[in-house]
């Protein structure tokens, strides 16, 4: 069912990564050569803390027609095991299973009253995902060395740590997950034994790790009400004669990388186009992909508030909204985007004049664009419905260039963090959201200035690196040679 690289087929490490975007991705030229493309992320810049002379593989799928080719063709670094798994059933586990039913679960994003229906087509697609999982677990278990420390990642490798657990009792395991964590009401939308197969999975691990302990309790919450799991103190989670150890390690920004690459010549000659696009009005700026947890419909209808109600900012404001397409192959989010750019056209077609236009929307990813809007925001507006950290939240005040005041959702993981120097808003209430703007275009530059300073001290407290080696030293009790 899965085909991997020769050249990593026989080899053991001692340290082991499972994701399903690894950190090298492959491009098909039209004289059919194939292009290798480094990653980025915190995945990626958390595995290059790792010395050198501690040998390390990254197992991850096959995502592309290239990808699959050069794994076929064994050209992969020796330090990635890319699996080449059927189309078929990667469709199956990725998009029918990963993105359009944990995904909604954990972010709450089902109309209930028609969906989920979970009838023949999806107990096939969960038979892909099985699959897929026992994948990687194979890959896993034929990659490790005797007692490797194997950090699986996020809500796509659910099962593979009790499967892994079944084919090499004597690994460390840990498993992290990137996302919300549904409480046990909502999580319980899942039939009953696939709700049951998805704890007991991530509990094949020795320690489960979170990005807030509000998602580490409704995880616990949910193997007591759907395991009848024992929860101590320490949440540490007991079932079946085995005790998995819940963490929390709340990722943060990369504050070198972000302020270097924010001043490069190609950030400065957006950031140029943005200012005589804005002129001397104040910005209001929010990156997010056309993702439904990111609530940018609810964004657009605050601001359009505001400008209904503080007849003030007409001409005085520009909404800066970058929405950078997500899952298109998905209909929901085909359906999102369109509500997005309809909703900016309707801001603008109601207050834009010849010499203003309110809303600046673009949809097309740019990330020195991106950090170009981040160093012009006098505010930030991240309003997820549901969101595991949101990077972006903590991005912005390390990059700003005078200060930025963050209107931040109470749903969103980094609240826990960045709540106490952000304006919170309820992510569904326009209303509150739209005076939470109002009041952040008007806060005084040296208390914007001061927050800026706190929420960027905050958001760097654990970058990449640390995040990584936080989590692996808490896996094996070793600390390790960090690279220079």
């Amino acid at each position: 069912m899965a085909r991997t690289t020769t050249a990593t087929a026989a080899t053991t490490a001692p340290i082991v990564l499972a994701s399903n975007r690894g950190p090298v991705s492959f491009t098909i030229e039209d004289d059919g050569t194939l292009t290798p493309r480094r990653g980025g992320g915190g995945l990626v810049s958390g595995l290059s803390a790792i010395g050198t002379e501690q040998e390390s593989i990254w197992v991850c799928a096959a995502l592309s027609d290239g990808d699959r080719a050069a794994a076929r063709q064994g050209l992969t670094d020796p330090d990635v095991h890319m699996l080449d798994i059927d189309p078929g059933t990667f469709t199956r586990a990725y998009n029918g299973i990963a993105n359009s039913t944990l995904w909604f679960v954990h972010h709450l994003l089902y109309d209930t009253p028609t969906k989920p229906v979970f009838g023949a087509n999806f107990r096939r697609e969960w038979a892909s995902y099985e699959a897929y999982n026992r994948a990687f677990a194979d890959a896993l278990a034929t990659c490790a060395a005797p007692g490797a420390a194997v950090l699986v990642q996020d809500y796509h490798l659910s099962l593979t740590p009790s499967l892994l657990r079944e084919l090499r009792p004597d690994l460390r395991i840990g498993h992290f997950s990137h996302t919300p964590w549904a409480p046990p009401d909502y999580y319980r939308l899942l039939p009953d034994d696939v709700a049951a197969q998805v704890l007991s999975g991530i509990l094949g691990a020795d320690r489960a790790g979170f990005l807030t302990e509000r998602w580490a309790r409704t995880f616990a919450q949910c193997c007591e009400a759907v395991l009848g799991a024992t929860v101590s103190d320490s949440l540490a989670v007991t079932h079946e004669g085995r005790t998995t150890q819940l963490g929390v390690h709340p990722l943060g920004a990369d504050a070198d990388f972000l302020r270097e690459r924010s001043h490069r010549p190609d950030v400065d000659a957006r950031l140029a186009g943005l200012r005589e696009a804005v002129g001397d009005r104040r910005t209001i700026v929010r990156v997010d992909r056309t993702e439904l947890s990111k609530n940018i419909v609810r964004g657009l209808q605050a601001y359009q508030h505001l400008l209904r109600t503080r007849p003030e900012w007409l001409d005085r404001v520009v909404h800066i909204a970058f929405a950078y397409p997500s899952r298109h192959d998905l209909p929901e989010y085909r359906e999102y985007t369109a509500a997005v750019l309809r909703t900016a056209q309707e801001i603008n077609d109601e207050f834009g004049t010849a010499s203003w236009q309110p809303v600046i929307l673009h949809v097309n990813d740019d990330f020195p664009r991106s950090l170009a809007a981040y160093r012009l925001a006098d505010v930030a507006l991240v309003n997820p419905i549901r969101d595991g950290m949101n990077l972006v939240a903590k991005e912005v005040p390390v990059v700003s260039d005078t200060g930025v005041a963050l209107v931040l959702s109470r749903e969103a993981g980094a609240h826990a963090e960045l709540g106490e120097d952000a304006l919170t808003v309820n992510p569904y209430d326009v209303i509150a959201t739209a005076d939470a703007l109002h009041a952040a275009l008007n806060m005084p530059q040296e208390e914007r200035a001061a927050r800026t300073k706190r929420l960027a001290e905050a958001s760097t407290a654990l970058p990449p690196t640390g995040w990584f080696l936080e989590q692996l030293h808490a896996l094996t009790g070793d600390q390790p040679e960090v690279q220079e």
